[in-house]
């Protein structure tokens, strides 16, 4: 008896023990830890939902839509309901022809991400991937389709560094971004994309639903509808954009067409070039690879990113510096015999035999070397230097792009800063015929001939005219912004536009090959060498695709009314007046005497290919 009730005393004082225990942590569950497992048990009965906003569309000056949205079947999956259920990641992995492995490092890669929160897997799924995951739906919990909005561009290439492309942001950023972002949200990376990102992105949306214990939608319980960007309308002529980029052929290069009077950007080519559609979804390491390791460089945006020796075309800046220091006169005079012996070196001029005794009009007009040689020489480095800078060169040219180069304008204090070296004697002479030290991009030779067409005014490029909301109501509109003014008479830019006058309408001068017979041209060639030549070399000797020298022409028109201005670089093209000048020709004609317009279609290569020259 006392056995049984030593026992059973033992018993009550386990289950005492026990009841006290469950009391103990039941009282933790709810009490402590109540109100965190409401919250997440709310959150797995209630799930939150983005609704993307829709991208304002992309438009050029006369409403040719350029950029505009399609709608695209993406896989999102909840890592929360994945877990213990391997099957349903693999049964997603094989649909989507992806590994799992490549699913788990998305989802572990989101580490912000809050709880339940969705990751996507897959964007733009085909019809055969979207059927087989509709049927298969109720045997995959924790993954969702939904239908957002994919960034489409209509005329592929067309103007492709101008408009930029977009991207999805990763957690780093997330957190640099002034705006508002959510894990998987994709903006503008470059190009006017990336600079309007306020204006375009619109405000997102959401839906607010319940889902049963496996994650499955059960109702819908409140939901607040997305609103879309704005329409972003660009300067940009589609149609002239389209002429310029066929007019450039199998060349790389670039081509810039401004109003010379406002700053307008008509038209920005670079080539090689890429389709931005490429970006907007899942994109390949196999195809980013190929793009970014490309020796042409096709996300390069040349215009403003590439920076080059001017040639001849800067032989404008030397006779501006000259006149306006009184040391050279319209009569100044020297003689061309071909060659220039300076030093222990023998400097070229373009033209074997020279071009005799020639003053200084004639010698823009036929782009003559050894003139500016002697020019630069008696005029000097610094006060070259000094021109070229009241023309932009050396500085951002103020266009809303990252990344603009803002080139070299040496000088013998900058040489004396950058290399620890004097400025030689010998050096001027390079530099006064646009080579050397000095480099610049294509932009910034358009504001200096846009200068000189407009007698004198720096203006910002300008790339977008105006902004619109979904109603067509007017939001922001953009004017001309003039930011500067040489310091230069008008004298010497009257003699200066008559100079590049003859050089494209009088017999001998090197722009001839963009002279119009409907309205007077204006304008510059310049050839640039790549590679310092041999002392045996002689015009025609064959040579290198790679080392051939850069063929440019700079130029506006209608001389007395200047309406457009174009700069054209034909990397490794030759002569800038047998290469370049009659793509500039192409270009002014279709803005100036405009046919009925052809249909719009791009069709080309990400990658582009080199021209071969023409000597």
């Amino acid at each position: 008896m006392e056995d049984f009730q030593r026992k059973y005393y033992t018993f009550l004082v386990v289950l005492g023990i026990a009841f006290l225990l469950v009391s103990v942590r039941l009282w933790q569950l709810q009490v402590i830890k109540g109100s965190d497992y409401k919250r997440l048990s709310e959150n797995n009965r209630i799930r939150l939902l983005d609704t993307r906003a829709d991208r304002g569309m992309l438009l050029d000056q006369k409403g040719e839509i350029l950029a505009h949205n399609r709608p695209s079947f993406e896989v999102f999956a909840v890592p929360e309901d994945l877990k213990g259920n391997p099957e349903v990641l693999t049964a997603v992995a094989q649909i989507l022809k992806i590994s799992s492995a490549d699913i788990q490092e998305k989802m572990r890669s989101q580490k912000q991400r809050a709880p339940f929160q969705p990751v996507r897997i897959k964007t733009d799924i085909d019809w055969n991937e979207l059927a087989l995951l509709e049927s298969n739906r109720v045997h995959l919990p924790g993954v969702y389709l939904d239908v957002r909005s994919r960034r489409a561009y209509n005329y592929g290439h067309l103007a492709s560094h101008l408009i930029g492309y977009m991207g999805e942001l990763d957690e780093t950023e997330i957190k640099r971004s002034p705006l508002s972002y959510r894990m998987g949200a994709t903006v503008g990376k470059f190009g006017v994309e990336q600079h309007w990102e306020a204006e375009l992105r619109g405000i997102d949306g959401g839906r607010q639903v319940e889902v049963d214990a496996w994650g499955r939608e059960i109702r819908e319980l409140r939901r607040v509808d997305a609103f879309p960007g704005d329409n972003v309308f660009l300067t940009m002529d589609a149609e002239l954009q389209k002429v310029a980029e066929e007019a450039l052929q199998e060349h790389n290069g670039a081509i810039i067409a401004m109003d010379p009077k406002t700053g307008r950007i008509l038209a920005m080519v670079s080539k090689p070039s890429y389709d931005p559609s490429l970006f907007a979804g899942n994109v390949p390491k196999e195809l980013w690879t190929a793009l970014a390791e490309n020796p042409d460089h096709p996300l390069q945006n040349r215009c403003v990113q590439g920076l080059y020796p001017p040639g001849s075309v800067f032989k404008i800046v030397t006779a501006v510096a000259g006149l306006e220091s009184g040391l050279l006169t319209p009569q100044t005079a020297f003689f061309c015999a071909g060659l220039y012996p300076y030093g222990n070196r023998d400097f070229r001029c373009w033209k074997e035999g020279g071009h005799g005794t020639i003053d200084l009009r004639q010698a823009i007009v036929s782009s003559c070397d050894i003139y500016f040689y002697q020019a630069g020489l008696r005029v000097g480095v610094d006060r070259i230097a000094q021109y070229a800078k009241e023309f932009g060169l050396g500085r951002k040219t103020g266009i809303p792009f990252p990344n603009e180069k803002q080139g070299i304008v040496p000088s013998s204090s900058w040489k004396l800063k950058s290399l620890g070296v004097p400025w030689y004697p010998g050096e001027t002479l390079s530099l006064a015929v646009g080579q050397g030290y000095l480099a610049a991009t294509p932009l910034q030779l358009a504001v200096l001939i846009s200068a000189v067409a407009n007698r004198g005014k720096i203006y910002r490029p300008q790339v977008v005219d105006r902004i619109e909301d979904l109603y067509g109501q007017v939001l922001a509109e953009y004017h001309s912004e003039q930011i500067g003014e040489a310091n230069v008479s008008q004298g010497t830019l009257d003699f200066i536009r008559d100079a590049l006058r003859g050089a494209v309408n009088e017999p001998g001068g090197t722009g001839g090959g963009s002279a119009l017979k409907e309205f007077v041209v204006a304008g510059k060639t310049g050839t640039a060498q790549v590679i310092r030549l041999p002392k045996d070399f002689r015009r025609g000797d064959s040579m290198p695709v790679r080392f051939r020298d850069h063929a440019w022409f700079a130029a506006f028109a209608p001389f007395d009314d200047p309406k457009i201005a174009v700069v054209v670089l034909a990397e490794h093209g030759g002569f800038g007046g047998a290469v370049s000048a009659p793509i500039a020709k192409k270009v002014i004609q279709k803005y100036l005497a405009p046919e009925s317009p052809s249909p719009l279609k791009m069709t080309g290569h990400p990658t582009g290919s080199q021209g071969s020259g023409t000597q």
